[in-house]
């Protein structure tokens, strides 16, 4: 070949580099406007797209160009009922444009015939499941509904498992993550069980595939309670203390801090002397943190309060608070209700269940405007775009509404409300390989 040919050769070549890398950015450009469920077939249309939509790239560029777009999210009940485990449901998002709500994704295929199901835990998109066979035996599940992968957890090999499984004081609702760049990398299942001044942690890790034992000093083990239900975030479990007014928080992916065997004890946040609490206390989450909300009496009036748990300490760095907001508008109205979750993409917006007319109420704190969502009218749009779904939402509301009235404050601590959050993007079951 001549040097005079070269310049052509290489010229073409790279047209047609350019012309390459111009058919992608618009490919890009284009697939980033769809939602996650169109996004999930389009990595089996060919390698090519498959190999694009997995770059981090792609991720990135995806989370940040959808990062005002609404998402999908439901609303669980924790407490032991026959009633559906979804009650409320929020689908139709833009994120993941989902025609139907969590709760009706939750189906797999397992070994043998299934006699009931109870969901555990719900955390960074990942649900912990038991299902019931006909015989009566237990089986734990890990899976990501959304993608329908689903892993079947091991039994753990300990001695005499069956007995401990039985104990009143064990509790198998335990479900950590970590995350990197919005993707879970890492799941761990968590059972417990509480012995004289110690607490014995059942732990199964994806990165291992193995179960380990663990057992950590707790001088006030009294402070659990086996029906008692966790919130996970960041890596720990928080539970609601049964003797203390506290949160009980456990880091599993940090370790032992050196600080009662890596237990915080971390009290709810006091209002003032004359603190009059209208409600038992409870907590969730909402951008990314641990909230914690109450009703005060003040002055004849009622004063919405929301903190946001800033460190994991018992001084008064702790807490710092998000609201201070007066009810007048509910209470002149004659609305009978109970604080239920806040929302958990918006901290702005806090939910209420409304005993007197039965529905749901959406309240925002800044603008104290609210709407009422019952669960007799037709399917709508709700306040963030989603389609608002109930799910025999009112009967399970009215068997727990006996728990917030003033004479029933004593007693037991208990979280009757868990939340799923769609993922930000498509992470995969981490470790074994999916069924």
């Amino acid at each position: 070949m001549s040097k005079l040919s070269r310049p052509k050769h290489n010229s073409k070549k790279k047209r047609r580099t350019l012309k390459m890398e111009i058919l992608e950015v618009t490919l890009v450009n284009v697939l980033v406007r769809f939602p996650l469920k169109s996004i999930a077939r389009f990595r089996s249309v060919s390698k090519e797209w498959k190999l694009l939509i997995d770059l981090d790239f792609f991720r990135d560029f995806y989370i940040s160009f959808k990062s005002s777009s609404s998402t999908s999210w439901s609303i669980i009940q924790t407490n032991p009922h026959k009633l559906a485990l979804e009650i409320v449901g929020h689908h139709g998002c833009e994120r993941w444009g989902l025609s139907r709500s969590f709760g009706s994704l939750v189906s797999f295929f397992a070994e043998t015939t299934i006699s009931k199901l109870n969901v555990l835990a719900c955390t960074d998109g990942l649900v912990s499941i038991c299902v019931e066979t006909s015989d009566g035996s237990p089986m734990h599940y890990i899976g990501n509904p959304l993608l329908k992968e689903w892993f079947r957890i091991p039994q753990p090999p300990f001695r005499n498992f069956e007995k401990l499984r039985k104990h009143e004081r064990f509790s198998n609702s335990g479900l950590v993550t970590k995350m990197e760049n919005g993707v879970v990398v890492s799941y761990k299942v968590v059972w417990l069980l509480t012995h004289v001044a110690k607490v014995e942690f059942m732990i199964y890790s994806s990165d291992t595939g193995m179960w380990e034992r663990r057992f950590v000093t707790c001088l006030h083990t009294a402070m659990w309670s086996s029906q008692d239900k966790s919130i996970a975030l960041n890596g720990f479990l928080h539970w609601l203390s049964n003797l203390t007014s506290s949160i009980i928080a456990y880091d599993f992916y940090g370790g032992c801090n050196g600080v009662d065997d890596g237990f915080h004890i971390i009290p709810f946040p006091f209002s003032g002397k004359d603190e009059i609490l209208r409600f038992r206390r409870t907590f969730t989450t909402s951008e990314g943190s641990i909230v914690y909300f109450n009703e005060f009496c003040e002055n004849e009036n009622r004063i919405l309060r929301v903190w946001r748990l800033r460190k994991y300490t018992d001084g008064p760095q702790a807490w710092q608070l998000l609201w201070d907001v007066s009810l007048v508008s509910l209470i002149e109205l004659g609305i009978i209700y109970f604080p239920v979750v806040m929302h958990p993409l918006n901290s702005e917006i806090i939910y209420f269940w409304n005993r007197s007319q039965k529905g749901l109420i959406l309240f925002n704190l800044r603008t104290k405007v609210f709407t009422l969502h019952k669960e007799s009218e037709d399917v709508r749009k709700c306040m963030d775009g989603c389609v608002l779904s109930f799910n025999w939402c009112s009967e399970y509301m009215e068997s727990i509404s006996r728990y917030f009235l003033s004479s029933f404050r004593t007693g037991h601590s208990h979280l009757f409300f868990s939340q799923y959050v769609a993922p930000s993007w498509l992470h995969h079951l981490p470790g074994p390989n999916p069924t």
